[in-house]
């Protein structure tokens, strides 16, 4: 994996408190995990961005190497790595991914 690619990575992760990479964008997500992921954020009311993984193969594979999770879609806030999909349900289910957006200072989607 280059670095180039490992830096945008690191410039996106690092220029939104809350980002989503996953397949396709959130009006078309191109895979139920993503579509899920998605229903979530919309749940918790919080302002997102999203990486259509699907539009770009470097940032696809980089992403994976960049957690160390290898699979899409993958949640950061604040820089940090979330999870993915599973993970975000089990701790929306739990009422951590709310806790964890209000600890952070998450602005509510406007």
């Amino acid at each position: 994996m280059t670095d180039a690619v490992q830096q945008r990575i690191a410039e996106i992760v690092g220029g939104h408190d809350v980002v989503l990479f996953m397949k396709g964008t959130p009006l078309f997500p191109q895979c139920g995990f993503s579509s899920r992921a998605i229903a979530i954020l919309e749940h918790l009311g919080v302002g997102y961005d999203t990486v259509d993984v699907l539009q770009d193969q470097a940032i696809r594979q980089g992403i994976k190497a960049y957690s160390d999770w290898p699979t899409i879609p993958q949640l950061y806030v604040k820089g940090e790595f979330v999870g993915g999909s599973d993970i975000m349900m089990e701790m929306y289910e739990a009422g951590e991914l709310q806790q964890l957006m209000t600890d952070q200072g998450v602005a509510p989607a406007n």
